[in-house]
């Protein structure tokens, strides 16, 4: 059986769709208590840390 091209809007839909499950993954405004933990370690800890070092 072949592969049949998906149409122009399918293609764009599919490319939007999967952009926006990228953008949520790569969200960094966690909530407390949520189940993902922002990392102490994560580099944009690091560069709170300093940002709030620096505005003292």
């Amino acid at each position: 059986m072949g592969v049949t091209r998906l149409k122009r809007k399918d293609r764009y839909n599919k490319t939007v769709s999967r952009l926006e499950v990228q953008g949520l993954k790569l969200a960094t405004n966690l909530e407390l208590g949520s189940r993902s933990k922002q990392s102490t370690t994560d580099q944009l800890a690091k560069n709170n840390a300093i940002l709030a070092a620096l505005s003292k």
